[in-house]
């Protein structure tokens, strides 16, 4: 029963790590290793658009299916890889790179909850200065401590 067990376990991980690998068609494959190691090497960076968690390499979606057919042919009409990412970005956008490009929006994107953090910690910072400050307060005068005397003796008397 054991090793029925191991075996079972063994074909179950080496079943499901080639699952990544159904989703790419044979009839996708380019004649050219050159080509298709760049068309590969493309497609494992864009983001499939229904997935939206997976490269378009991996997702068995239909969308992801004409993207790499897309990514061949302008590879094959010689298209450099530079200009086949930029020409699927021009189509769906940033989104669409699983590593987005650094853009003063990604910076942005990025750096704002930093940025406002700082200012928070900033902000604490200085009110709680403000308030340790406004907390010592003054020292009362000669005549202040002589009325307050005064006060208190006449009510407990």
């Amino acid at each position: 029963m054991r090793v029925f067990s191991a075996k079972f376990v063994v074909f179950l991980t080496l079943f499901l790590t080639a699952l990544p690998a159904f989703a790419f068609n044979p009839d996708e494959v380019l004649a050219d290793p050159a080509l298709e190691a760049r068309a590969r090497a493309l497609t494992v960076q864009l983001r499939c658009m229904v997935c939206q968690n997976q490269s378009i390499d991996d997702s068995n979606a239909e969308l992801a299916r004409d993207l790499r057919v897309l990514v061949r042919e302008r590879l094959t009409k010689g298209d450099s890889d530079e200009a086949v990412i930029d020409y699927v970005v021009s189509r769906y956008g940033e989104f669409v790179l699983l590593k987005p490009r650094v853009s003063a929006r990604t910076i942005a994107l990025w750096g704002a909850p930093i940025a406002l953090i700082l200012v928070g910690v900033t902000s604490i910072f200085v009110f709680a200065r403000r308030r340790a400050a406004v907390s010592e307060g003054q020292k009362l005068t000669v005549d202040e401590e002589a009325r307050i005397s005064d006060l208190l003796e006449g009510r407990g008397g």
